[in-house]
């Protein structure tokens, strides 16, 4: 059976009443992938808005859907980075799905050191399973870039550096693969709140994932169009 989790920060946990895109992603695998798979991962819960706390377990759609994940509202490579060898080894991941960088560029680190979280992140995942395959998600920036030219700066530097990142560091036996990101994205259009994905935000990343799983891997099949 094959282990995927899901790695990623509020964009990735969800919030209470949500599909979210880890679930969109996993009604397209069952579509169109032919073998055993699994969602793990040591947490369960969305965040909850009342409690501002991963409270929750209101998911909205279908309640087949396995919740496990490791993603937390506000963490980044940054908070990651220490649990992430201990998640794979425990839950035996086979595949991480990453979307991370978005805190980190906004409140902890620049890109330069970021991206030394990135390098240490993908060890400690090696470390934990060493032929884990790791998928790795550009940051996918918010409505913050429209009046902080810095952060949209450092954004832009940390996403040219990433795809070099991976390549260095990528290796057949533990490959890494950059996810090209939703070319139609906006988080004008695509989020309830300028940051955190609306469903057609959810679905424009599952479908990213997905066609990288797909085209690189040969893990699924192609996108479909599934809502």
């Amino acid at each position: 059976m094959l282990r995927f989790m899901c790695v990623g920060d509020s964009m990735t946990i969800g919030s209470a009443g949500e599909h979210t895109w880890r679930q969109r992603l996993w009604r397209h695998l069952r579509a169109t992938y032919d073998r055993p798979f699994a969602f793990v991962g040591p947490r369960e819960t969305l965040h909850d808005p009342a409690t501002d706390g991963p409270d929750s377990y209101e998911y909205a759609g279908d309640a087949a859907f396995p919740r496990a994940h490791l993603a937390g509202w506000g963490e980044g490579w940054h908070h990651m980075t220490p649990l992430i060898g201990g998640a794979v080894r425990e839950h035996r991941a086979d595949v991480l799905l990453v979307s991370l960088g978005l805190i980190d560029l906004g409140f902890y680190t620049n890109a330069e050191q970021t991206l030394d979280n990135v390098r240490a992140f993908v060890a400690e995942a090696r470390a934990g399973r060493s032929r884990v395959r790791i998928a790795v998600m550009p940051v996918l920036t918010n409505i913050r870039v429209d009046t902080d030219p810095s952060f949209a700066e450092q954004a832009t530097r940390f996403n040219e550096l990433l795809g070099k990142c991976l390549a260095d560091l990528d290796d057949p036996a533990a490959p890494l693969l950059l996810v090209p990101p939703p070319a139609s994205y906006d988080f004008h259009l695509h989020t309830y709140d300028g940051t955190h994905p609306n469903a057609a935000g959810e679905q424009l990343v599952a479908d990213a994932f997905a066609t990288a799983l797909w085209e690189e891997w040969g893990l699924g099949g192609p996108v479909a169009g599934l809502t």
